[in-house]
């Protein structure tokens, strides 16, 4: 069960219901074997001349298969099928809670469309595998091992004959993986290109056209459909030359256990009905086999879909306590020193303190680190050395979701949802009631605009607010921070989209907000960071600290 649960991304109770659905399927595999034994003892009193008052016999037989036929089928279908998609349930919540609890520095060197394709695709690739693949392969090769082993205390000769193609067409499959690995990977890498191209395309899709670049663009987007065309047929034919090769060469047992079993009944050494008996089994042995074989591969395949999932599975998570011991809201760093890569260093030896009741302003020219500073701050990341403390509490020992309760936070790059004016804005707090809502709207200048709109309040915005101007959806954040009322607050570029008669409304109502709290605020203009009592000016991994 540890063996599942660490290669196919399972968790205990689903790695539990695997082995189960196993050992169903060997029982399945055996008792569809079963009519064999039924079948060799009617030949035997047809040849003895003891077939009659045998009928009670026969027919006994055949109910007690039709009972033990049905209970096998119910129980291997509940347990391959039924367990398999719980379990799906199941991992794809442990995806969500394990990318709820990733440091930000995860998502900075992964693209949306490649976790979108692990999460969606890969995480489908096991829940087929789980259900159809894994429990039939090993419940076929299981069962066919119990036969083989049965047959060779009958007549070792004719076993071995019907047996030998097992161990080499397993073999032919099992040296394919190295082959199946790496066509799988270059799929998935293509699938991963492909799919950031389309989704590209359609964020972009105004721009090119307004620029006369949608053709040569949707050039580049067919030939990468017709890569992952071309990886797929690939990928396919480097299974099928395995697997077809491994099922012809399955297809010999029956000539040899043909062959060889005339040659034993010419010589004396094979009776008639073990003869059939043989010839029987052959015939049926290698059915549920030649389907494991192309399981077999899939299942090989599904290597590089387990690889993905378990590099987000797997990941550090950054943990802490949830217990808050803050005393005030300074925040406090202390020769902190960070880069996004080894080597590559943002920030080398920071430190300063943005007390409560103040504004501290971070600026510096573009790419110095300003909004380092302020994502380090939230524990997006973790500090390579140093410490930041708020409040005298080191937030490197707090969980992150409690330790944003201390924030609101407005972001240059506003995220907005297909959602009601009102409802983006509840976002700051879910339990604000719609009056609540709205005046920090009114604080956040938005009331005027929002009022015009079609259905005011209740208007849905679009995909990221793609129905409001860019001022408008900045304040709609703005709003957020207000409603929130956390004792500090992030301003990043906060007034960037904002023309300055906003601009200038935007900081009273910010003068405001702020009294007696905590405030970090990065800008490139010098008229955004006027009233600040500190300004640190970030330069070449270095703070440089003005008090005003």
């Amino acid at each position: 069960m540890k063996n599942f649960k660490q290669k196919y991304a399972l968790s205990d109770e689903g790695a539990r219901s695997m082995v189960i659905a196993s050992v169903a399927n060997i029982f399945y595999n055996l008792m569809l074997f079963s009519p064999v034994l039924l079948l060799y003892f009617l030949v035997q009193d047809i040849m003895n001349g003891t077939i009659e008052g045998r009928a009670t016999f026969y027919i006994t037989g055949i109910c007690i298969w039709i009972v033990l036929m049905a209970v096998t089928t119910v129980i291997q279908y509940n347990t391959s099928y039924f367990s398999t998609y719980k379990e799906s349930g199941v991992r794809r919540i442990s995806l969500a809670e394990k990318l709820r609890r990733l440091p930000l520095s995860f998502f900075a060197k992964k693209d949306s469309a490649d976790l979108t394709s692990t999460i969606m695709d890969d995480a489908a690739q096991i829940e087929q595998a789980s259900s159809h693949f894994i429990p039939q392969f090993i419940g076929s090769i299981a069962s066919t091992c119990v036969l083989a082993i049965c047959l060779f205390f009958v007549n070792w000769k004719m076993a071995l004959a019907a047996v030998w193609v097992l161990p080499v067409c397993l073999t032919i499959v099992a040296f394919s993986r190295k082959v199946q690995y790496r066509l799988g990977k270059k799929t998935s890498g293509a699938t991963v290109e492909m799919t950031e191209k389309i989704q590209e395309c359609l964020e972009t899709v105004r721009d090119l056209r307004q620029n006369n670049a949608q053709y040569s663009y949707y050039q580049d987007v067919e030939s990468k459909i017709k890569n992952v065309e071309k990886r797929k047929i690939w990928s396919e034919l480097g299974t099928g030359i395995f697997v077809t090769n491994a099922e012809m060469i399955l297809k010999f047992g029956i000539a040899t256990t043909a062959l060889v079993g005339a040659m034993l009944l010419k010589s004396g050494e094979l009776g008639v009905l073990e003869f059939f008996l043989f010839l029987i089994i052959a015939s049926r042995l290698y059915n549920p086999l030649t389907t494991s074989l192309e399981h077999f591969a899939a299942i090989i395949a599904l290597d590089v879909s387990c690889e993905r999932l378990n590099d987000i599975l797997q990941h550090k998570e950054q943990i802490g306590t949830e217990e808050l011991k803050v005393n005030g809201g300074d925040i406090v760093f202390e020769d902190v020193k960070f880069s996004y890569q080894d080597g590559k260093k943002i920030l080398d030896g920071v430190s300063f303190t943005a007390k409560q009741g103040e504004v501290t302003a971070l600026i510096g020219p573009s790419g110095s680190g300003k909004t380092t500073v302020s994502r380090l701050a939230a524990r997006f990341w973790d500090i390579d050395s140093g410490k930041i403390t708020i409040g005298g509490q080191d937030i490197s020992k707090v969980d992150t979701e409690t330790l944003m309760s201390l924030y609101s936070i407005v972001f240059q790059d506003v995220t907005l949802f297909n959602n009601t004016v009102l409802e983006n804005i509840r976002i700051g707090d879910k339990n604000a009631t719609d009056e609540q809502v709205k005046a920090a709207a009114e604080l956040a200048n938005c009331t005027e605009f929002v009022e015009n709109l079609p259905d005011k309040w209740s208007t849905i915005i679009g995909e990221n607010g793609k129905k409001l101007s860019g001022g408008e959806r900045q304040r709609i954040s703005i709003a957020r921070a207000f409603l929130k009322n956390a004792p500090i607050i992030l301003l990043d570029e906060a007034s960037a989209s904002l023309d300055v008669e906003n601009e200038t409304l935007i900081q009273q109502s910010l003068s405001k907000l702020i009294k007696g709290k905590t405030v970090l605020v990065i800008a490139h203009r010098m008229r955004t960071v006027q009233g600040a009592n500190k300004i640190i000016t970030i330069k070449d991994g270095k703070a440089e600290v003005n008090v005003y």
